[in-house]
């Protein structure tokens, strides 16, 4: 993208935990890679509660960077997926990119997805870490079968889920509401707000981790199999759960009527004794299964109808900005785009 070029508000979110030894160094890459952007830009570094320094760190940095810096400290950890959140609920950029604060992601790659993104007409271009830095069992491993899950559950033909470099438009991500885990699944998640054919995939740098601790680890590869069944439900039966778990009823209850229909033709027209057979027993659950699953269908509706009626909650809570932080914050800057809450409001 050319100097003459005017580029798009772009809103870079980088989430932090316990990362004091990588916390300076990625703030200072970012600045230094923007310093040239044609156009508004601003970072949004999200402390994620962390205990070892890290925000004392991050106001440190973005004090001396300037007001395209903001800190965004969550007053507890809520985790990686809630802190994304409190970054795009805080952004104010008609783009919005995101990277992991350990440094592994490269900041570099950012002006080039930018300017592919906007050429392929895109509404996400995540990254693929084609080479990764990772060691091969606890890392790459679980990586490549929660990856190969995900694509054959949800049909989204992406190759690296869990690259944490994403650039995406942000009236698109702001449609998406993220909760408990699902940073992981946001590709599916922005499928069921867009087309799949505009979300594309580009390789991307992935450099070493140097300093503080990783938080990922074998653990949480078992933890991909609930959450791709969540985001199965979410995806296809959010709005009509009733057809979920009437579907579900109306099979049990169809398995009971025709057991208990041979029992009673076996009782009354064959005079057989059917007191104690395991067959009655069965029939009997299946109708109890049936009436369950009809009226928790029931309930889910409602609860769906009140949910969809209601005002959306934050998965997170905020802790007061600092003096410091809060002189940094550009008056001149656009206002938080419409239906969204800026950094003080919330």
């Amino acid at each position: 993208m050319s100097m003459s070029q005017k580029a798009p508000f772009l809103s870079v979110i980088v989430p932090f935990y316990n990362e004091a030894d990588n916390a300076r160094q990625m703030v200072a890459e970012v600045v230094a890679v923007f310093d040239n952007y044609p156009g508004e830009w601003e970072l949004l570094c999200v402390d994620d509660g962390s205990n070892d320094g890290t925000p004392a760190r991050l106001e440190e940095t973005a004090g001396e960077a300037g007001h395209r810096v903001r800190v965004l400290r969550l007053r507890r950890n809520f985790g990686q997926t809630a802190a994304l959140q409190a970054g795009i609920d805080a952004s104010r950029g008609e783009l919005i990119a995101t990277l992991d604060g350990d440094l592994q992601n490269d900041p570099a790659d950012l002006p080039r997805m930018v300017e592919e993104l906007l050429q392929r007409d895109l509404d996400l271009l995540t990254g693929w870490r084609r080479n990764r830095q990772d060691g091969y069992f606890l890392r790459l491993l679980p990586s490549r079968i929660a990856n190969f899950l995900i694509r054959r559950v949800t049909g989204v033909r992406i190759r690296d889920y869990g690259c944490g470099t994403k650039v995406y438009r942000g009236e698109v991500l702001r449609q998406v509401r993220l909760f408990g885990e699902m940073h992981r699944f946001i590709p599916v998640w922005i499928a069921g707000v867009t087309s799949p054919s505009r979300i594309g995939e580009t390789p991307v740098n992935h450099r070493p981790r140097l300093g503080g601790r990783s938080k990922y680890g074998l653990s949480r590869a078992f933890r991909v199999v609930p959450d791709l069944l969540a985001v199965f439900f979410f995806l296809r039966y959010r709005a009509r759960p009733g057809h979920f778990f009437g579907s579900i009823g109306i099979a049990f209850g169809v398995v009971g009527t025709a057991i208990m229909t041979w029992l009673l033709i076996a009782k009354f027209v064959f005079g057989q004794d059917i007191g104690d057979r395991p067959l009655l027993l069965f029939g009997v659950l299946a109708l109890v299964f049936s009436i369950q699953f009809l009226t928790t269908g029931v309930l889910a509706e409602l609860l769906a109808r009140t949910y969809f009626d209601s005002p959306r909650t934050h998965s997170y809570v905020l802790a007061p900005a600092s003096p410091s932080s809060a002189q940094r914050v550009d008056k001149d800057s656009p206002a938080p785009p419409k239906g969204r809450t800026d950094l003080h409001d919330v």
